[in-house]
């Protein structure tokens, strides 16, 4: 088990609401578009939805999207597929190059192609690994909003990459890194108060006691509303944040210790149990 730490002062944070995803409208002639912003560390973009399909990516920094019943972290190895109308919000939880991309849905469909059925996977939101190749894909995409039309050879370029994207985004394998987030309300702010700061309290009845609970209540609610104990939700979101410190070349020892285990054996016995790996295995791609 973790060690308790102390508590820490949080920044900020600074809101800010949807970045003009309507100056990128994907159209049938355009089916796949993409944007780009650069945000501070602790930038809160609102909720919110459009009808297009999306995959959240950031080139550099790690980014935090939270859906009504997940929410997902992302360092640049994953990238995060919304389908059409869902709500989202995104947290910056380190400096972030995000790279946008909307996808074009024809009626009835759901996917980065134009095949895929509505009763599929893709219709509920999903973490991905990002290969090289959809990498240098998504970096070369033409990035100007509705408004100023690309010349002819980047529209020509736009073109040959949309095809071969969406087929390298079919291909993506899936990862099970997502963390469940409950729907009742006092569940929902404790759950969101250890995504922010996981390791401010170490068991279950100091963070019950943030929120005004027994350690009782909270427990039987963790079990109806998201199926599992605290226990194991809490290493889910221990892993999502171990991920983005790997992503920044953070040692496995260091990680270990800013997650507040005892050692690194500890730390590594709790990945393994977890996800069947050690963590030299499951980071190795961050």
């Amino acid at each position: 088990m973790p060690r308790p730490a102390s508590p820490r002062t949080k920044p900020a944070s600074t809101s800010v609401g949807p970045l003009t995803p309507h100056l990128f409208t994907p159209t049938a002639e355009r089916p796949l578009r993409a944007k780009q912003h650069t945000l501070a560390t602790d930038t809160r973009v609102a909720p919110h939805n459009h009808a297009w399909a999306q995959l959240a990516w950031s080139a550099t920094g790690v980014m935090r999207l939270t859906a009504e019943r997940g929410t997902y972290l992302v360092p640049p190895s994953r990238a995060v597929w919304v389908p059409p109308g869902i709500e989202h919000a995104i947290t910056v939880v380190e400096t972030a190059e995000l790279r946008t991309l909307y996808l074009h849905q024809r009626p009835g469909r759901c996917g980065p192609q134009r095949g895929d059925a509505v009763g599929s996977d893709w219709r509920h939101c999903r973490v991905l690994e990002v290969s090289e190749l959809m990498r240098a894909l998504m970096l070369a995409l033409p990035t100007g909003p509705d408004g100023e039309p690309p010349s002819a050879d980047e529209l020509a370029r736009e073109k040959l990459i949309a095809p071969l994207l969406a087929d390298e985004l079919k291909r993506a394998a899936p990862v099970p890194l997502g963390v469940a987030l409950p729907q009742d309300k006092r569940l929902r702010t404790l759950c969101e108060a250890v995504l922010d700061d996981p390791t401010r309290h170490d068991t279950l009845a100091d963070w019950s006691r943030d929120v005004g609970a027994s350690e009782r209540t909270v427990a039987r609610l963790f079990r109806q509303d998201l199926g599992t104990s605290f226990v194991q939700w809490r290493q889910q979101v221990l892993l999502a944040r171990a991920l983005s410190l790997a992503a920044r070349g953070t040692p496995m020892g260091q990680i270990a210790t800013e997650l507040g285990y005892a050692s690194p054996s500890a730390f590594s016995a709790m990945v393994r149990r977890s996800v069947g790996a050690p963590p030299s295995r499951f980071f190795a791609s961050a």
